[in-house]
């Protein structure tokens, strides 16, 4: 905190602050939201007013002031204390700015975590201060923006497997923006509410004793919405690393608007990730599951992973109506000889079984793989997964509410799993 960080007096008295520090306070504002903090504009008018009230000259006072405003959750806490230890004046703000875009050497010291987010709104270019040069002229603006249309729209129709570092981020600010709210069903549950088809006689008469007999306004109750379940089963093979990437980043998106999504990872084996997928930060949240999962981009082994799911996962995750979804490209490394009894068992648990398939981006594509020919009879859709515009397809297929299809199927499958060894099912035969 240098000379700007001063109080000026105005004529009444009442301390106010200086306009380059004003401006730099709004201008800070705007890099921790464009860093993925939830920051309105009126955080920026509460920072200034009340740095007024504190001595400016002790960096550790303005910083536990701001962190009290501008933070509101302790993952939160992270990105501004890298944020505001970059931007207030740092003498090597530039040297700091470039150690989070380059990759960190491992040993010695551990160094900070990188955070991309965070670097772009840094690096962003600041806001127009009086006496610099005016923005370009209104036919420059047009042409930018046909520019900018152009460019997204052939992001968005760009394989995965083709994208470049810069092509990555983009879309990673794509699929953030673009959160579509997943179908509700009607439970038999109740709960108040102002108006409905169910009459609450109890919150009625409650309401009449405490208005002195006063009937005239009625409660009711109306049935609980709620949403319906997804377990994801990834692949995370050699073949599948772009596609699996990008649907973890639209994963990430899902769970941080409280979906109810269980996301599983195989490939030789199986890995529950939704907890490392709940880092408020993509980036750091891939980063994670690199270091917990040693299977990354090796080889595949649907059959065994799904056997694991079934015997340990399915009696837990596959209820109320849950939907599964198998992203993969069906090529299995194993004989394939479980593989169609794995798909039937899943099928019988689940609500509806998905199948995600970049492979289908061919129109000369053919079931020809072994472990195609053996999930095939057991999906109930198919889709392609290799670009955005696939991935937003099927979201909005996910908004659509399913009938229930085979629900006795289900519970058969489920008796027969709770049944003891050696003894099967009444009414559901024995699996081998």
């Amino acid at each position: 905190m240098a000379a700007a960080l001063t109080h000026a007096t105005s004529a009444t008295g009442v301390p106010t602050l200086a306009p380059t520090f004003a401006r730099n306070i709004v201008h800070f504002v705007r890099v921790l939201r464009g860093a993925g903090l939830p920051l309105s504009p009126s955080r920026a008018v509460d920072a200034i007013e009340a740095l007024r009230h504190i001595d400016l000259g002790r960096r550790d006072d303005v910083h536990a002031a701001l962190a009290a405003l501008l933070t509101s959750a302790p993952d939160e806490r992270e990105i501004f204390d890298a944020a505001f230890a970059l931007f207030w004046r740092d003498p090597d703000f530039e040297g700091k700015l470039r150690a989070l875009l380059l990759p960190k050497v491992q040993g010695g010291v551990p160094p900070p975590r990188r955070n991309n987010r965070l670097a772009d709104a840094l690096a962003a270019r600041p806001a127009t201060r009086p006496g610099a040069k005016p923005p370009p002229s209104h036919e420059e603006h047009e042409l930018r923006a046909h520019a900018t249309f152009s460019a997204e729209e052939r992001l968005r129709q760009r394989d995965f497997d083709t994208l470049s570092a810069d092509e990555w981020r983009a879309l990673r600010h794509l699929i953030r923006a673009r959160r579509l709210p997943l179908a509700t069903v009607r439970t038999r549950r109740l709960k108040a509410s102002s108006r409905g088809t169910h009459a609450d006689l109890r919150a009625s008469a409650r309401h009449a004793v405490r208005a002195g007999g006063d009937w005239t306004v009625w409660k009711y109750r109306a049935p609980v919405e709620r949403k319906l379940p997804l377990v994801l089963l990834l692949d995370i093979s050699g073949s599948m690393s772009s596609y699996s990437r990008a649907v973890l980043y639209f994963c990430h998106a899902l769970l941080q608007s409280r979906e109810r999504l269980q996301v599983f990872l195989f490939g030789t084996r199986l890995t529950h990730a939704t907890r490392a997928l709940r880092e408020r930060d993509p980036d750091i949240a891939l980063a994670q599951l690199a270091t917990q999962v040693a299977d990354w981009s090796g080889g595949t082994r649907i059959g065994a992973t799904l056997a694991e799911f079934n015997r340990r996962w399915a009696r837990r995750m596959l209820g109320g109506r849950a939907t599964v979804l198998v992203v993969t490209d069906g090529l299995d490394h194993d004989a394939c000889g479980g593989l169609g009894e794995e798909m039937a068992r899943l099928h019988r648990f689940a609500h509806r079984v998905v199948w995600l398939n970049p492979l289908l981006r061919y129109r000369d594509f053919a079931p020809k793989a072994r472990g195609v020919q053996a999930m095939l009879p057991h999906v109930d859709a198919h889709y392609p997964v290799h670009n955005l515009d696939s991935l937003e397809a099927f979201a909005r297929s996910l908004c659509e509410v399913t009938p229930i299809a085979h629900a006795p199927a289900a519970r058969q499958a489920s008796r027969a799993l709770h049944t003891p060894p050696g003894r099967p099912a009444q009414g559901a035969t024995r699996w081998s």
